[in-house]
């Protein structure tokens, strides 16, 4: 998602390349980073609730740069399809966490 994120934001205007796309950029490292984070750690709830937060702010963004037209809509389709696959396996490994 990442790579395809970088090859969707090239095509920002300059004039948000520093502002709308920094912040898309900024949020799926923050999900990577905390996917990373929820992994490693022993108890997993606190972190996988923020996990999905800064999901639900991505889709937010890519939503957003869609409707500002920097982001065609098959674009759009294909990234939020990503995201939404990534909620599901969220939403898995929660459920699996409150089983526990």
């Amino acid at each position: 998602m990442i790579v395809y994120g970088y090859t969707a934001l090239r095509q920002f205007p300059k004039s948000e390349k520093h502002t709308l796309a920094a912040d898309i950029k900024q949020s799926m490292y923050r999900l990577l980073s905390l996917v990373i984070t929820t992994n490693k750690k022993y108890y997993k709830k606190t972190t996988m609730q923020e996990l999905d937060v800064e999901l639900d702010f991505l889709r937010s963004l890519v939503r957003l740069s869609m409707q500002l037209k920097f982001l065609p809509f098959k674009k759009y389709e294909l990234w939020a399809g990503m995201l939404n696959e990534i909620g599901r396996m969220i939403g898995g490994w929660l459920k699996s966490i409150r089983q526990q």
